[in-house]
This record gives structure tokens, sequence and C-alpha cells, in this order.
């Protein structure tokens, strides 16, 4: 069953930064889960929430996105991704927010998907729930993307999925933080890879397997 004729049209009109054959894979994956609660973490403006809030609709699951909306390094003033018009005129910072806002009303998800505004770091702290499906899209430095994976992973039930985008093994195509975090996955024996699409990787939770 693939995305929503209405649903690919918001998807391709949403500013981020995921290419349509990888949308394709992260819904063939994702209408794979079980019913429960989905994270996503790393929102920008609401590209990939659009294609797994189609998918949790289809499968009666519920999607939570969490991001500071403030942007990545790469999308501050003088890098390469900064994107004028997402810049808060009252602030002089970046801030998404707005953008996801409008992202879901339009796609009709607001019903499905649950943003939180804050930091992995913060959210982190207190998040306890059972996941089904896992996404791992946000800061892709070493450190937060260690912290990430170590915060949320382990809350990946047996037979549930874990998806990292932006994944390269190979430094001349781009930065390696999620590459090592797929490498820890497979290595520590809890996750196994089920796919491969371009940059984004497909794993899932081995039941039994303890977390490390």
């Amino acid at each position: 069953m693939p995305l929503t004729p209405e649903l690919i049209q918001v998807v391709a009109a949403t500013k981020g930064f995921l290419p349509d054959i990888e949308a394709a894979a992260l819904f063939d994956a994702a209408i794979t889960a079980s019913p429960g609660v989905w994270l996503e973490v790393g929102t920008y403006c609401g590209k990939s929430t659009v294609v797994l809030g189609g998918a949790a609709r289809e499968v009666g699951a519920t999607v939570v996105t969490v991001d500071h909306h403030r942007g990545s390094e790469e999308n501050q003033v003088g890098w390469e991704w900064h994107d004028e018009t997402l810049v808060d005129p009252d602030t002089g910072r970046l801030d998404t927010l707005p953008s996801l806002r409008a992202t879901l009303r339009r796609a009709d998800l607001e019903d499905v998907v649950n943003p939180i505004v804050g930091s992995t770091q913060s959210v982190g702290r207190w998040w306890s729930t059972p996941l089904q499906f896992l996404f791992l899209d946000g800061n892709h430095t070493e450190d937060v993307a260690q912290h990430d994976y170590s915060a949320f992973a382990k809350h990946v039930v047996g037979g549930g999925i874990l998806a990292v985008h932006d994944v390269f093994p190979d430094p001349a195509d781009g930065g390696q933080p999620p590459w090592h975090v797929v490498q820890r996955a497979v290595d520590s024996g809890a996750f196994e890879q089920t796919s491969v699409t371009d940059s984004l990787r497909i794993l899932r939770r081995i039941n039994g397997a303890e977390f490390s």
C-alpha cells in the first residue's frame, strides 16, 4: 500500500532532505510496523513526518516527533543548508515549528502526529514508552547521534524497527556519525539490518537480545 497521492503532494511541497526513493523506503518499512508508539528524532519542517504519519494512520499507530526546531549546525547562517525563510524575524533565530504545524495541517495528520518541542537530551531523560518504530534523523554530530541511539533505541521492542537516515560508510559521501550508530546497533547483536536504500538503513530489533 503506497503513500496516498494527497500525502505525496504534501511531502513534495515540504522543505527537507529526504529524497523520494528514501521516502518510499521509509514508508514501506513503517507500514510493516505494529500499532503503538512510533518516535521520530529530528523533525525539521515535517517532510519525513508526513511519510511516517501516513503509514501510522494505516496501521493505527501514533507518531511522536522530537525537535528543538532551531536547526542543526548546517542549517545556521553561513552554512550550506541555511534557509533564510525559516528565520524568525523577532528573534533572528531559525524556527521550523511554524512550518511543521502548517505541514501537519495540510496533510490532515494533526490527530496522528504529536510534536514535542525540546532537545533530545532533555526528552531522553524522561522517555520510557516502548517503541514499535524509531526513526533517527536528528543532529549528526558524533556525541548527539550516539546519545540519541543510547537514549531511545533501548525502548524499541523485540521485532520493532529502527530506521537511520544519512548513513554514509564512505566519508567522501557524508558525515560518519549515523554510520557509526548503525555499526554499533548491528555489532551489539540487538539489531539486524534488513534493507538499504541510498542513505537510509532499516534494522529490526532481535527478540530476546540485550541492548548495548
